[in-house]
């Protein structure tokens, strides 16, 4: 089994210092073997946010699979947002914009959707579906693949398709094709698992999606401040939300939700009855 810790949206910059040093601890005591960061490290891109990020990340454990988010990229620097978007970003947390890690039951790749021609959304390239099939191609049995971005492939009921994104529909049949089976995301600050069947309608293909809320920042949405708890025993997954608890000052688990890998993909299960002997 493998545990992923799934972050995002930490927004540097304006985050809620009280959760800093909690969400930490917790990361640690999970004792997982990859964490993710999906993204938003920072509130505005500017180098003494991008240091307190740098500061957190070494707190972490090692190995790490991060990614930018648009909020990573320089908005009213005009000269630094078209010619040098992600300086900052390279310069402290990491030149690499295709992390990967892959071990003997997981393969973690991370994207960067950032771009600077629009302020909000993101995209993904020929170049990137070209590098998602030159880290997936394999098939070997029992290995999951987890596609890591900050923009979402896809979405929870009542928010609009402008929130995808760019080029989903035609990656959709890459990732189809290289079945990758997990794609983590953040980007909307809401917490969100299901599965790509209702919206991509491939035959013989359901990813699991899941998205996290903010970790860190003050804008919350209309959620606690939470991170997503992920255990990977193929063909089971368990993601679990840990969410900021004011009362009990720290992140406490709040829900878990199971899906089981079948032959059409993946698909919610309810957690069989426990009996007196189990």
């Amino acid at each position: 089994m493998r545990t992923i810790v799934h972050l995002s949206d930490l927004h540097f910059g304006r985050v809620d210092a009280g959760l800093v040093e909690p969400l930490i601890e917790t990361v640690r005591a999970a004792r997982p073997h990859v964490v993710v960061i999906s993204g938003d490290l920072t509130q505005r891109a500017r180098a003494w946010q991008f240091k307190e990020a740098r500061t957190f990340l070494d707190a972490l454990p090692k190995p790490q699979i991060v990614v930018p988010g648009n909020h990573d990229v320089p908005l009213y620097n005009v000269f630094a947002r078209f010619l040098t978007p992600l300086e900052n970003y390279r310069r402290y947390v990491s030149a690499d914009l295709e992390p990967f890690y892959r071990d003997e039951e997981i393969a973690v790749l991370g994207l960067n959707t950032a771009r600077s021609l629009t302020f909000k959304n993101g995209r993904i390239n020929q170049e990137q579906l070209q590098v998602i099939r030159s880290r997936f191609s394999f098939k070997e049995p029992g290995v999951t693949k987890i596609l890591a971005t900050h923009h979402p492939f896809d979405l929870p009921k009542g928010h609009d398709e402008d929130d995808l994104v760019g080029r989903a529909r035609t990656a959709m049949e890459r990732l189809a094709a290289c079945r990758i089976d997990i794609l983590l995301a953040g980007h909307l600050h809401v917490s969100h698992s299901g599965h790509t069947a209702d919206r991509y309608r491939i035959a013989g293909y359901s990813a699991l999606v899941v998205s996290a809320g903010t970790a860190l920042s003050e804008r919350r949405r209309g959620e606690q401040n939470s991170f997503n708890l992920l255990h990977i025993d193929w063909p089971r997954a368990t993601v679990s939300r840990c969410v900021w608890n004011p009362d009990q000052n720290r992140f406490v688990e709040a829900q878990s939700e199971i899906f089981a890998h079948g032959a059409e993909g993946w698909r919610q299960v309810a957690e069989p009855p426990k009996t007196e002997a189990s």
